[in-house]
């Protein structure tokens, strides 16, 4: 089993680890891309929709689930305005197609003693 950790390069590198169960990508800097799409929205002076919505969501006194909405509404808000794409450009998306390939195969799942249950 192969355990590389070297990223694929690009714009916004992606890792490709394996786990017992799963192949799982770390999209580090496109999380980072995404707070930073979520904080410019929050400041954008011209626009200060999003802000007022945030103190408004934190300043009301409401029991837990009356406020739920709210902060659904303001997600699906912020997530509209942030990144959530990864371009991989020439021969980076075959190198991310092939490294799925590989870690995706057939393995054996680890009994609960191997995985570290008592």
């Amino acid at each position: 089993m192969s355990d590389d950790r070297t990223p694929i390069t690009g714009p916004i590198p992606v890792s490709v680890e394996i786990t017992p169960t799963a192949v799982v990508l770390d999209m580090a800097a496109l999380r980072d891309m995404v707070v930073a799409d979520v904080i410019e929205a929050l400041l954008d002076p011209a626009d200060t929709t999003l802000w007022d919505r945030l103190h408004e969501l934190a300043d009301t006194e409401r029991a837990p689930q009356e406020g739920r909405l709210l902060t659904e509404e303001l997600v699906a808000d912020l997530g509209e305005r942030s990144s959530s794409r990864v371009p991989l450009y020439g021969p980076r998306a075959r190198e991310l197609a092939e490294r799925l390939l590989l870690l995706s195969g057939p393995r054996p799942v680890p009994s609960q003693r191997e995985a570290g249950a008592a």
